[in-house]
């Protein structure tokens, strides 16, 4: 056997010990889904007796995840929406006018990535509230800020391999920015754009901290508010795992699936938008 042969071995090998680590939590998340309260305490490891739908309907109903669920989705797609429109423009004007401003503004995007949200949260948090914008708007709004610094190095990135060309003609042809901008910048940057709306997505749909911090136990909660309060009430009267771990895997399905079918969207926009050209 050759090194060649042997190392390929030993590299397949531990590649297929990453992915089962990986993969283990939700597989446990998963076969513990369709199981009673008894069921999962007894044997947490045991596959189910079958697929019984109704310990999900019941998380469903108990936790009442459809008003968290519309809310979630609204937060994400509204911030989502908020952070390309804002950094693809933003991320377009600083590479078509350059300047010192404009390298200066780069840097400061650059760097804020750098920063901890938690080295920030509270005065943030004071600020907002002295505003009156603890609430959903307020929280889309905090989304936004917050996601614009990496969205505007990869657009940045992408946006210089461009041809000037193409909007100069426009402009011959009588096009304003704007037109230039939304039906010949944008559609040449739906790589960067999918992966920027992933990237945001998932981070948006997953956060806890923010909306713990923003509206709390209030009477409109996200997923993750609505499962973490779920388990804290029902921690009280002994877990509701029955409960839990259905909640967990609804909370995480549409993200799980997303991401699966976009994932090659993803890598092609990262190194397109983070390779100098």
């Amino acid at each position: 056997m050759t090194k060649k042969t042997v190392s390929r071995i030993v590299i397949a090998v531990v590649l297929t010990i990453m992915a089962l680590v990986t993969l283990f939590p939700l597989w446990f998340l998963l076969i513990n889904s369709f199981k009673s309260q008894a069921e999962i305490v007894k044997s947490p490891l045991a596959l189910p007796h079958g697929l019984n739908f109704s310990y999900i309907a019941n998380a469903i109903e108990k936790i009442n995840l459809v008003p968290s669920f519309l809310l979630t989705v609204l937060i994400t797609v509204v911030g989502v929406v908020f952070i390309i429109l804002i950094s693809s423009s933003v991320a377009w004007m600083m590479v078509r006018f350059k300047s010192k401003v404009a390298n200066a503004l780069l840097l400061a995007f650059t760097a804020s990535m750098l920063v901890p949200f938690q080295a920030i949260m509270y005065p943030l948090i004071n600020e907002f509230d002295d505003l009156g914008l603890k609430n959903t708007p307020g929280l889309i709004l905090m989304y936004g800020g917050f996601g614009l610094a990496m969205s505007v190095f990869l657009y940045h990135g992408f946006i210089k391999s461009i041809p000037v060309s193409l909007e100069e003609a426009a402009f011959m042809d009588g096009a304003n920015v704007f037109q230039v901008y939304w039906k010949i910048v944008m559609p040449l940057m739906r790589p960067t754009t999918a992966t920027v709306a992933i990237l945001n997505g998932m981070w948006i749909w997953n956060d806890y901290l923010l909306p713990f911090l923003v509206i709390g136990n209030g009477e409109h909660k996200t997923l993750t508010l609505s499962v973490y309060f779920a388990k804290i009430e029902s921690g009280a009267y002994g877990n509701a795992w029955d409960l839990i771990f259905p909640a967990v895997l609804i909370t995480i399905i549409p993200i799980v699936i997303i991401f699966l079918f976009l994932q090659k969207q993803i890598i092609k926009g990262m190194i397109a938008g983070s390779v100098k050209q």
